[in-house]
Formats: structure tokens, C-alpha cells, sequence
């Protein structure tokens, strides 16, 4: 057994996380090579294209033909990512009631307030106010 340790590994979905957060403050669509550079160029570009495809396969992400390849785009911005994958999590449940409820009951004061004003006012639109926001913390990475 050897004294070294093993390598580190990159907690999962922290790589689709960095390429969308470089599509989202792009201008426009950018190509493997460009979201490579915007990532400071540490990636190997077939690592990103990979990255790039499995996130077009998942509907993160548009690709559009450039030339001989692809530019991508982000199809959502952070926040309507979360909620779509919220949607895909409860879409796997049988038993939809239990699902909500356990995640209701796990929300904080202030988040179960905010829920309780949007779904008062869900024909109105979105909230106005601070609440609206987005709010750092835990998980708000997509």
C-alpha cells in the first residue's frame, strides 16, 4: 500500500457548474475553446466538449452549428435551472404529496414565508421586494 494519497476528486457537478457559469456571463454562444479560456484554461478542451455535450444532453444548454463545430448557449439562467431540476426530482416520485411535504417541512422561516407569498400571488407574477432576489447560501450553485 502506498503513503501517497489518492488524487482529490472534484465534487460532483462542480465542472458543469464552472462551463455554465461561463456560458451565463458570456455576450453570446461561446465555442469549447472559448469556454476553455473563460475557465482559465486548467481544463483540456475535450474535457469541456464533453462537458459541453452531456449538459446539451441534459437540455442545459443550446449548441448552434460554427463552422466545422458547435457554439453554445445556456437555454436557462441559474434559477430556472434549479427550478427545472426540482421539477425532474419530483417528476421521479410516485407519491408527490410525501415529496412536497418533506420539502416543505425542511425550509427555512424566511424561505417557507417567500413560498407562501409566491403561491398567494401566483397569477400576479413574481414577488417585488427584497425577497425576490436571489439569496446566497448553501446550494445555490447549479
Amino acid at each position: 500500500m502506498s503513503d501517497t494519497s489518492p488524487v482529490q476528486r472534484r465534487p460532483s457537478g462542480e465542472l458543469e457548474a464552472s462551463v455554465l457559469a461561463a456560458l451565463w456571463a458570456a455576450e453570446g454562444p461561446l465555442s469549447p475553446a472559448e469556454v476553455q479560456s473563460a475557465l482559465g484554461g486548467q481544463l483540456a478542451r475535450t474535457t469541456v466538449t464533453t462537458i459541453l455535450t452531456r449538459l446539451h444532453g441534459k437540455g442545459a444548454v443550446s449548441r448552434s452549428r460554427a463552422g466545422r463545430g458547435f457554439v453554445y448557449s445556456p437555454i436557462q439562467d441559474s434559477a430556472g435551472l434549479t427550478a427545472r431540476r426540482m421539477r425532474s426530482e419530483l417528476d421521479k416520485q410516485t407519491d408527490r404529496g410525501t415529496a412536497l411535504a418533506r420539502f416543505v417541512s425542511q425550509l427555512t422561516s424566511e424561505d417557507e414565508q417567500l413560498l407562501r407569498t409566491l403561491l398567494d400571488g401566483a397569477g400576479d407574477g413574481a414577488p417585488e421586494g427584497p425577497q425576490a432576489g436571489p439569496r446566497p447560501g448553501p446550494g445555490t450553485a447549479p
